[in-house]
Parts: C-alpha cells; sequence; structure tokens
C-alpha cells in the first residue's frame, strides 16, 4: 500500500485530508498518458483551446464557496478573506486567456524578396507545475493557464498542505470537456517529485516555494537540458518619504504585512521611514495592528487567522525574541490577542522598532505576521538598506513624487517595483524576482515565453 500524506488544519489540529501517494507505477502511467494527450492537444486550434480554458474558469468560479471554504480548513486564511483568492485566480486565468492570441503569434520580421520568414512559439510538452500553500491557486494559475494555452500538458504537484486544491484544478478541466491526459495532478512525496523532475518525460519545471526547494529543484534537473521557473522567497521592503500619504501608506502597508498572517512571498517584512515622519508612521502602524482580531478563521469577525503550522509559528517567535535580545522593541503585547498560544499556530502581530540588519528579523525570510520599522534619513540611505538582502521580488516607495519614485526605482534591485501600493500581482505585467527571489517569469505576455520554444521557419521560394 503507498504511504498517505496528511493535511493538517490549523484551525484545530485535526486531519482535515489524507491521500494515497503516487506510486511509480502511476506516475509512469500519468506520463505517458500525458505525452500522448499533449501531441493531439498542441494540434488542436488555439481558439478551441481557449474556449475549454474559459469553460473550465467559468466551473472553477462557479465553486467560489466550497473553494473557499476549503482553502480555509487547509491553510488556515480567514474565512472572510479567502473568496478573494477565487476573484484573483479568475482575473489572472481570463487575461491569460485574452492575451494569448497574441503572445503566442508567429513572429514576422521585414519582408525579404523570394522569402517566407516568421518564428513560432512552439509548446515545450509536458510541464510539471509544483505548487505552494500560501496561495494554492494564485501561485498555480500562473503556470498553469498559459502552458495549457500554448499547447502544452500540465502535471500538478500541489503542496500536501493543500491537495485538494489539486483536486479543485482537475473537476474544473474535466467538466469544461478538456480531452483526458492534458491536465493531471499527482500527490507526490519530494523524493517522488525529484525523481520526476529527472524523468525524460518532463520538460519544463515551474516551482514556487522556499529557496532550499528552488536548489532542490536545480539539483534533480542538472542532468538534463530543461528550463526551470523558479519563484522563491522574499524579504521584501517599503519605503516611507517624507512627502507620503501618511494614512494611505499606514493603512496599505499593515494589510500587505499581515494579510495572510503574513504568510506571502511578496508581502512587506520590514519598513524604512524618513524621520520627519517615522513617529507618526509608528504610531499608526501600531494602532491598526491592535485592531487585528486572531482567531479562529471560520468566523468572520475574524482578520487575522493560524499560521500555517505551529512550528512556523514558532520560528517568528524566534526572530522577535532574538530581535528584542539584542535591543529592539516589540510594542504588541501577546496577552492583547487570548489566541495566541506557544506550541499552536496562532500568533499575535508584532511590530518591531529600534531593529538594524545584525537582526535576523530584518534580513531572514519571516513569512510571519511581523513587520520591522527603521528610521532613514535619505533616499540613498534607503535604497542602501532595501538593497542589502539576498532576495529581491518586490520593493514599494510611498511618495506623491512620481519622478522620485521612478529615478529610486532604478536603483532598487527588484523584479517588481510599486509606488504607493504593494503585495499584489498586475497580471498585464511580469512576475519575476531577482537574486534568491528566483528566476524565470510568469503572468503578462512575457510569461508565456518561458512556456514555448522558438522555432525559426525559412522558406525561400524556388527559382
Amino acid at each position: 500500500m503507498a504511504d498517505t500524506l496528511k493535511c493538517i488544519s490549523p484551525v484545530d489540529g485535526r486531519v482535515y485530508v489524507e491521500r494515497p501517494l503516487a506510486t511509480g507505477e502511476e506516475i509512469e502511467t500519468a506520463l505517458t498518458r500525458a505525452r500522448r494527450a499533449q501531441a493531439a492537444w498542441r494540434r488542436t486550434p488555439l481558439d478551441e483551446r481557449l474556449a475549454l480554458l474559459t469553460r473550465a474558469v467559468d466551473a472553477f468560479v462557479a465553486r467560489r464557496e466550497a473553494i473557499a471554504e476549503e482553502i480555509t480548513w487547509q491553510m488556515g486564511r480567514p474565512i472572510a478573506q479567502s473568496p478573494g483568492e477565487v476573484g484573483g485566480f479568475e482575473e489572472r486565468a481570463r487575461y491569460m486567456i485574452a492575451i494569448a492570441p497574441e503572445a503566442l503569434r508567429d513572429v514576422v520580421p521585414e519582408p525579404r524578396p523570394g522569402f517566407t520568414r516568421f518564428i513560432r512559439r512552439e509548446p515545450l510538452g509536458v510541464v510539471f507545475v509544483v505548487a505552494p500553500w500560501n496561495y494554492p491557486y494564485l501561485t498555480a494559475v500562473n503556470s498553469i493557464i498559459p502552458a495549457l494555452a500554448a499547447g502544452n500538458a500540465v502535471i500538478l504537484k500541489h503542496s500536501h498542505q493543500t491537495p485538494l486544491c489539486a483536486e479543485r484544478f482537475a473537476e474544473a478541466f474535466a467538466e469544461a470537456g478538456l480531452p483526458e491526459g492534458v491536465f493531471q495532478y499527482l500527490h507526490l512525496s519530494h523524493a517522488a517529485a525529484n525523481r520526476l523532475i529527472a524523468h525524460e518525460g518532463i520538460d519544463f519545471v515551474a516551482f514556487t516555494g522556499s529557496v532550499p526547494g528552488g536548489h532542490a529543484v536545480q539539483k534533480a534537473a542538472a542532468d538534463r537540458f530543461i528550463a526551470t521557473g523558479l519563484e522563491l522567497g522574499g524579504k521584501d521592503p517599503a519605503y516611507v518619504r517624507a512627502d507620503v500619504t501618511l494614512s494611505h501608506a499606514v493603512e496599505n502597508i499593515v494589510d500587505g504585512a499581515f494579510f495572510n498572517s503574513g504568510q506571502s512571498c511578496c508581502g512587506i517584512e520590514r519598513v524604512y521611514v524618513h524621520a520627519d515622519v517615522y513617529d507618526d508612521f509608528v504610531a499608526g502602524t501600531v494602532e491598526l495592528v491592535r485592531r487585528y482580531v486572531l482567531g479562529n478563521p471560520l468566523e468572520r469577525t475574524t482578520t487575522l487567522g493560524p499560521m500555517v503550522r505551529a512550528s512556523a509559528a514558532e520560528f517568528v517567535r524566534g526572530q522577535v525574541h532574538e530581535a528584542v535580545a539584542a535591543g529592539a522593541r516589540a510594542f504588541i503585547d501577546p496577552a492583547d490577542f487570548p489566541a495566541d498560544k506557544e506550541g499552536t499556530p496562532y500568533l499575535a502581530p508584532q511590530v518591531v522598532v529600534d531593529v538594524d540588519h545584525s537582526m535576523r528579523v530584518m534580513t531572514e525570510e519571516t513569512f510571519g505576521p511581523v513587520v520591522g520599522i527603521m528610521k532613514v534619513v535619505s533616499d540613498e540611505e534607503a535604497i542602501q538598506l532595501m538593497n542589502d538582502s539576498e532576495y529581491g521580488l518586490t520593493a514599494s516607495v510611498w511618495t506623491n513624487d512620481e519622478a522620485a519614485a521612478l529615478a529610486i526605482g532604478e536603483q532598487v534591485e527588484t523584479g517588481t517595483w510599486f509606488m504607493n501600493r504593494c503585495d499584489y500581482l498586475d497580471p498585464a505585467l511580469a512576475w519575476t524576482g531577482v537574486k534568491n527571489s528566483g528566476r524565470g517569469c510568469t503572468l503578462s505576455r512575457v510569461g508565456y515565453e518561458q512556456l514555448t520554444r522558438p522555432k525559426s521557419f525559412h522558406l525561400r521560394t524556388a527559382i
């Protein structure tokens, strides 16, 4: 009998989902089915592929309430917020479907008498998507929909924390009439996933997860000439300039730091504030954070749910305790959040000041409901501190001077640069990172490039 995965719900600690892991034989069968199906799928006219995908999105969105409740049970996000993931899924999926004809159109150079020349975007073959638990649909959709639109087959491995998400994808595609084998999911152990990456039946790997996970993917693929798209971690900074609209910055930075219990690769984890507005910003931030309601995420009054597991909460506590021992000040008394209990995933939010880059809370990915705030005196100091990181996923500036925002953004090492917003993926823009935040690109027209290969056609008229 195969081993099983068990999804332990952070809500109450019980086993919420249990599934058998795929056997070696099941994996081989899925690969054979995928390659056979992809050979026919790539020949299906693009408009027919897109119509099927549109029907799948319709079927998925129709299950919004059930899907939202499952998200809450599997990873702990408050039920009042979980439906937003379905909305985000729909926005990205429909956008990538809408731009597919243009993104996949032949590239035709200038005319040359006697020749027909063009570049065609061809599918890679079988795409292996490895998706995480923190935004289980918003991360997976970035690769799944454009991969299928481009004519690839997809095999999805979802996190053991969110196995139902893979199954809901499959249900929607089946209801839409997607040919059998074009999309499949497998519940896999890490070892089996690595073997699958190394298998000659896989043509591309789209991985979203941790930096160590990204290294494991690269090692597994190292003996093969296939590409890997790696969306990894972040320690995303915000810079609050003196000319800021303070109330707007406080409201949005706090949301960017604490939404999803801070479990977002592009959430705000460190804030640099100009000395002229520092005191007011800290006061406003602390006041707003104290209004959060930590508790059962199935209750609609809850605004901060549990972290994904108790060990994650303990890691965050450790960062905060270490910083305080080194001289930092923590503003929030956990006693004001009765649901906060050591040994559980329930963790109170925290705002930490008097911090510096010798402290892990300002340099190591926290992935929890904590934000560190530092005072700066100039744009130059803020830029230096924002760049003092092994990560580079997103960064933001809060100002009313767009020219200054552009000038600063050109100097910050990041994949996405925001002005007066954060923690959002615009499907029309490339989603990418630098340094240890990964490589490759999803979303936008550019996102189709890593899911296809260029093939040149050079046709000469015989004389």
